[in-house]
């Protein structure tokens, strides 16, 4: 079966993690993606020795790839840029800002010269703006844009538990290459793209910005919904934490009535509504964790769900690695094949196979 993307070639000028995520999903797609590494190689091949002596990150990303070692600063391997570059259909980088520019290979010129190339540049802060130059990678986005502050406890902020600013550009970016490939299709006009960290994960942050701006900031609440109640987690009698979600009024009016045995409290003005149960947090979650207090962990999940309750255990990565929902791919390294989460797509008509991690590629120059 013929993969969606087959038949195009994609240059990618990339390294860690946002650009190889977008790539990646490309070549899942059939793409051929040509990887440039400098002569030492994407330094993420470095992050850790995990995945059969060789980084999680660069396994995970880089799956179905071509990789080729250039020099960029020498004629020979701008030369052999020059000619992949006038091949491809798509090219994606990110480099420091101006860097493709500097080096002879600037976007603007790239699109004039060949109107349907698609050119995609991922950075940290954008092409303009007093942050525009500085160094950008996920954590310091998160702690820039704000989301270290509404994330974590009472006691201070954190940081997410994944890379979710590199992941959400890359997603970004992948998106934003299919639309232009479509437009390309209807007009044989390329694109020339730019996704910007900072600008992906602010626009992800809209609700607790208005939230702030209509004068209800934000606060940290640990593994609670800071505009739900009750959202949040409760022990069981044998010590097993349980999130649940209670999403309307009549959710709420259900769960009082079967797991907290107490069906007056659906009508109680005190907790009737989303709105008098976030005013009245603490003692909305005392009463849930009465009810929770009274159960163990099996009675309480079997209760939750006569009363059609949403809920969740609480997992850490030993629950996800033996979890009955977790789907994998495997796939061949030069150090053996790696299981990993497969990506989540599911297409009815199309089996797909998924290419080797590339060990680091020829040097050409």
């Amino acid at each position: 079966m013929v993969l969606p993307l087959e038949g195009l070639t994609v240059v990618a000028i990339e390294q860690a993690v946002a650009a190889p995520f977008c790539t990646a999903r490309l070549a899942d797609a059939g793409a051929h993606v040509i990887k440039i590494e400098r002569p030492e190689g994407d330094f993420a091949r470095g992050y850790d020795d995990v995945a059969a002596g060789q980084s999680s990150y660069f396994v995970w990303l880089n799956r179905g790839k071509e990789s080729l070692t250039l020099n960029l600063a020498s004629p020979k391997g701008k030369a052999r840029l020059k000619e992949l570059l006038g091949g491809a259909d798509v090219v994606v980088q990110n480099l420091k800002r101006g860097a493709l520019a500097r080096l002879g290979f600037d976007p603007d010129d790239l699109v004039r010269d060949n109107p349907r190339l698609i050119v995609c540049s991922i950075s940290g802060y954008g092409e303009g703006g007093p942050l525009a130059d500085r160094k950008a990678y996920d954590l310091l986005i998160q702690a820039e844009s704000g989301l270290c502050s509404i994330t974590g406890t009472a006691e201070g902020p954190s940081r997410v538990g994944l890379s979710i600013v590199d992941i959400a550009t890359g997603a970004t970016a992948h998106a934003a290459i299919l639309e232009a490939l479509i437009r390309r299709s209807v007009t044989g006009t390329g694109a020339n793209i730019s996704v910007s960290m900072f600008d992906v994960i602010a626009e992800w942050l809209t609700v607790p910005l208005l939230n702030h701006e209509g004068g209800n900031p934000p606060r940290r609440i640990g593994l609670a919904h800071p505009s739900i109640s009750p959202y949040g987690v409760f022990e069981t009698r044998d010590g097993q934490p349980i999130l649940i979600s209670i999403q309307s009024d009549r959710e709420w009016r259900k769960l009082a009535e079967v797991f907290i045995g107490d069906v007056g409290l659906g009508t109680d003005p005190r907790f009737a509504t989303n709105v008098a149960r976030v005013e009245n947090r603490s003692e909305t979650d005392a009463i849930v964790a009465e009810a929770f207090a009274r159960r163990d962990c099996e009675d309480a999940i079997e209760a939750l769900l006569q009363a059609d309750v949403a809920l969740a255990r609480v997992n850490d990565m030993a629950g996800l690695s033996s979890h009955p929902h977790l789907r994998r791919i495997t796939v061949d390294s030069p150090n053996g094949p790696v299981s990993f989460p497969a990506p989540s797509p599911i297409f009815a008509d199309e089996a797909r196979d998924y290419g080797a991690v590339p060990g680091l590629g020829p040097e050409e120059n």
